[in-house]
């Protein structure tokens, strides 16, 4: 394994040099979410991290906040590490954990406890508004639990550069979402030598006007991001994330979609466009891929049918969903659950619809009735109560979901041609019904719809698609128009990923062409499902990251070479 590491890391030294580009002797790089698995960012930065711990070997240090039960799974410490400077670090009040990520590559990873911070908040905050007009008056909700993590983060930068290294190293501190902005403007103002690069994932107002039901893109250019602002309550965030992307010395987002956005709102144009990527180790091969889908597909059935009381057959059945965070609007949950609706009544359908929706909700406990028949077995012919959820919800009246299947009267009737079940968990393996993880579920799937009208990225496509899963996207979405571009058209759901055209107002449009595409496949022939199949796994090994982390060593590069010329300016 020794050997295949030196290759690598021989490789992509002598791809750098040949380029000429400058590489960084150190990397820090900053998130809420290393070792703190809560959102997309954990997978961009966890499944990178393997490519670039190759590449550096445990000169790539990442910092995340000390969440103590929350890093549990993630963070293994390792006293033996930096041991000199912790103590260092302890004499000049930092709290830190130091050990490694619990991910491929298992990266050296630095866990602040940034609570100590809290008591200088406002001079923090003075000082941030002196030095770069950044406004926090209004700030509220996760800005101040942020902006503490952030300083503490830039505070471990600050000391292990002063402990270890000096102005003969070229070092890079990147810094993920606006949660990381304190920390990378102090970096900029205390270590002018360390290059800061600034990754937005999505703007905070971008987000926030699409979450309120605002049109976004037709709008987009007459928008005025400070003035949304002070609309939406977002002055805070909006203004960190605004100075941060002006005074870094490279300001990068993941998708052309996300770039348009930044230039209109934080009225700065990005520096590159790092699109995302991942490692496809996860996906089973041979035969232990069929027995992983044969076990979902089988799991799938017996909860359906304990559920629903219906019992479906795996030659004539299409199992289909969608699933990610509970935006309704934003993930495309309304417009997904509309096509199941229409799709009830198109005639070309030839085969059963059993559809799932899979977000976390608020939710209670799973469904005693449904576990006491999945633990007795056997097969129902009569569904349980209240047949289109798994897990009872604390707001049952008051759930999106629920609510609009109940205008739509989707109440999975025996005769109904399509079954929509709303499963409101995290996959874990420990929901208490299924007992799977979601990759172990996802790959039971005949078909994923994502229908999103805000997604910078999208990582739920891409992980479908590497399972062999043909999806349904739009290209509101930065990986929808990223397929388009690599499949050179329009895609089609024969490519593996069907790419809806999306817009502001044409969701019922939107609805139509998923409801034809499903209907359209469950006519498809075994010869072209297996075409689908496999064309889908085949643009999911386009994405991988070695053949996106070249974007970084091209930001790294412009980063390095703003520091040293701010430097060569100072002198």
């Amino acid at each position: 394994m020794w050997i295949f590491y030196y290759l690598c890391t021989v490789f992509i030294y002598y791809e750098r040099m040949v380029t000429g580009l400058l590489s960084p002797d150190y990397i820090f790089e900053s998130s809420w979410e290393v070792c703190n698995k809560v959102g997309g960012i954990y997978t961009v930065l966890s499944t990178r991290a393997k490519t670039l711990q190759e590449a550096f070997r445990d000169k790539i240090i990442f910092i995340g906040p000390d969440l103590a039960e929350a890093n549990g799974l993630y963070f293994n410490e390792d006293k033996a590490l930096f041991k000199e400077w912790r103590r260092q670090a302890a004499a000049e009040g930092l709290a830190v954990r130091v050990g490694r990520w619990n991910v491929p590559g298992r990266p050296v990873a630095v866990l602040v406890d940034f609570s100590v911070y809290y008591k200088d908040k406002n001079d923090i905050y003075t000082r941030l508004w002196e030095l770069y007009g950044v406004d926090s008056l209004h700030a509220y909700g996760d800005y101040d639990e942020a902006s503490m993590f952030s300083y503490g983060a830039a505070k471990v930068v600050e000391s292990f550069y002063n402990f270890y290294l000096d102005g003969s190293k070229r070092v890079v501190y990147h810094g993920n979402e606006w949660m990381t902005g304190l920390g990378l403007l102090y970096v900029n103002h205390k270590l002018p030598q360390v290059a800061t690069l600034f990754t937005t994932h999505a703007t905070s107002i971008g987000r926030s006007i699409a979450g309120n039901n605002k049109p976004l893109y037709d709008y987009l250019f007459a928008y005025n991001g400070d003035q949304m602002a002070g609309e939406l309550n977002m002055q805070s965030k909006h203004s960190i994330e605004k100075q941060t992307a002006k005074y870094v010395d490279c300001f990068t987002t993941v998708s052309e979609i996300t770039a348009n956005e930044c230039k209109e709102l934080l009225d700065k144009p990005v520096d590159f466009v790092l699109p995302n990527g991942f490692e496809n180790d996860f996906v089973p091969k041979g035969a232990q891929f069929t027995r992983k889908r044969n076990a979902a597909r089988k799991r799938i059935f017996d909860v359906a049918n304990a559920l629903l009381g219906v019992e479906f057959d795996d030659d004539n059945t299409l199992i289909v969903s969608t699933s990610g965070r509970y935006e309704f609007r934003n993930k495309g949950v309304d417009v997904y659950i509309e096509a199941m609706n229409r799709l009830q009544r198109d005639n070309r359908l030839s085969k059963k619809i059993l559809a799932f929706i899979e977000v976390p909700g608020w939710v209670g406990e799973p469904r005693q009735d449904l576990i006491d028949r999945l633990k007795a077995g056997g097969k129902y012919d009569t569904p349980l109560h209240v047949p289109m959820i798994t897990h009872w919800l604390h707001n049952m009246s008051h759930d999106n979901v629920l609510d609009m299947m109940k205008h739509l009267d989707m109440q999975n009737r025996k005769d109904d041609n399509v079954k929509l079940v709303f499963l409101p968990c995290y996959l874990n393996g420990d929901d208490g019904i299924f007992n799977m993880k979601y990759y172990d579920l996802v790959l039971g799937n005949d078909m994923c719809i994502y229908p999103s009208y805000y997604e910078p990225w999208g990582y739920t496509p891409l992980e479908a698609i590497a399972f062999k899963v043909p999806c349904i996207t739009s290209d509101l979405a930065g990986f929808g128009l990223w397929a388009n571009s690599e499949i050179g058209r329009q895609g089609e759901i024969i490519d593996g990923v069907k790419v809806v055209h999306r817009t502001d107002y044409n969701y019922s449009e939107v609805a139509d062409r998923i409801k034809d595409t499903v209907a359209e496949y469950s006519n498809f022939t075994p010869a072209e499902v297996k075409k689908s199949r496999a064309n889908a796994e085949k643009l999911s090994r386009k994405a991988l990251w070695s053949n996106f982390i070249k974007y970084y060593y091209q930001a790294y590069d412009f980063a390095l070479r703003r520091a040293e010329e701010r430097v060569s300016a100072g002198k």
